[in-house]
C-alpha cells in the first residue's frame, strides 16, 4: 500500500486522500505547545512500506496537522484524528488525555508491487472508531519536558476487519534547543482475531501455481512494537510560530504468527521503515 501513513507525524496527506495506515501510529509534535488557540501545518517527502510486513518501499508526499480549537487539542496521524477533550488547570504538572479517535485504514486497498502478494486480492477499506486516553507528566525530568503514557482503542465498523486494535505507548518530548524539541515514542499494537485472518492469512489455492503457502493465524495477539523519534525545529524569529522544519524517522518490528506470515517470511520483511521531512507553518 503505497502511502505514508499511520506512522507519520501526523500526516497532512490525509486531507489530500494518499496517505496509507500501516505508518502511523505515533509521532505528535514534540514540546510543550503554548497557550490558546494555534494550528500547524506542513508537507514533505517521505518513504514507507507498500504494506504493512512488505520489503518494497515507495517515496510519497506527507506533511503534518495539528493543533488547538477552542481548548480542543486535535492531531493527525496518517489518516487518523485524535482530540483531546480534556483542558488541564493551567501550570499543572498532570496532564489528562481523552477524546474520540477516527482511523482509515488503506492497507492493502491499493497496487501491490509484489506480485505474489496481489494474487492474494485486494482489502476493503476499514474505518475505525474508537477512544484515546492516556496521562502524562510535565517536567519529569528537566522543567520543559513531559512524559506520557497512552493507551487508545479502535475498532473496525466498515466490515474490513470487524475487529479490535489497541495501542499502548510511552512518549518523551523534550527541549533540545531554545528552537528545536524532539519526540521520542515507543509503541506496541494488539489486534484481533478478524484483523489477523484479515491482513496476514493466505487461503489454500489449488492448481500447480500457488504463490505463497496457506497460512492460518492464531487469532488474537501483539501484532508488532516500534519507536519514532520526531524532530522539530523554529525557523521564524518566534518560537513555535511561522516557518518550521520537521523530520520523522521510525522503525517497527512485526511479531510472532504476524512476522511468520508468508507475505512477511516470503514476499516481504518483518523490519519495517520509515521517514519523512518537510516544512511547516505555525499560526
Amino acid at each position: 500500500m503505497p502511502r505514508l501513513a499511520l506512522y507519520l507525524t501526523a500526516p497532512f496527506a490525509a486531507m489530500l486522500g494518499i496517505a496509507q495506515p500501516a505508518l502511523a501510529q505515533d509521532a505528535r509534535p514534540a514540546g510543550p505547545p503554548p497557550a490558546g488557540d494555534r494550528v500547524t501545518i506542513g508537507l514533505g517527502l517521505g518513504t514507507s512500506a507498500d504494506y504493512e510486513g512488505s520489503d518494497d518501499y515507495r517515496l510519497q508526499p506527507g506533511g503534518i496537522l495539528q493543533g488547538r480549537l477552542g481548548g480542543i487539542d486535535f492531531q493527525m496521524r496518517g489518516l487518523n484524528l485524535y482530540t483531546d477533550l480534556i483542558a488541564d488547570k493551567p501550570g499543572s504538572r498532570t496532564q489528562f488525555k481523552l477524546g474520540p479517535v477516527v482511523q482509515v485504514r488503506l492497507d492493502r486497498t491499493g497496487t501491490i508491487k509484489d506480485p505474489r502478494v496481489a494474487q492474494l486480492g485486494s482489502r476493503k477499506t476499514a474505518v475505525e472508531l474508537g477512544l484515546n486516553a492516556g496521562i502524562g507528566l510535565r517536567g519529569a525530568l528537566i522543567p520543559p519536558d513531559s512524559l506520557s503514557f497512552e493507551v487508545s482503542y479502535l475498532h473496525d465498523v466498515a466490515g474490513a476487519h470487524r475487529s479490535a486494535v489497541v495501542t499502548p505507548s510511552i512518549n518523551y518530548a523534550t527541549p533540545v534547543s531554545a528552537r528545536a524539541f524532539a519526540r521520542l515514542s515507543v509503541s506496541a499494537d494488539h489486534v484481533g482475531a478478524g484483523y489477523a485472518r484479515t491482513y496476514f492469512d493466505v487461503a489454500p489455492v489449488a492448481g500447480p501455481a500457488v504463490p505463497l503457502p496457506a497460512y492460518a493465524t492464531r487469532g488474537a495477539g501483539w501484532k508488532s512494537v516500534g519507536t519514532t523519534l520526531l524532530y522539530t525545529r523554529d525557523l521564524g524569529g518566534e518560537p513555535r510560530k511561522g516557518l518550521g522544519l520537521f523530520a520523522l524517522a521510525g522503525y517497527k518490528r512485526l511479531l510472532g504468527q504476524f512476522a511468520d506470515s508468508p507475505i512477511v517470511r516470503d514476499a516481504g520483511s518483518a523490519s519495517q521503515g520509515l521517514g519523512v521531512i518537510g516544512l511547516s507553518y505555525s499560526f
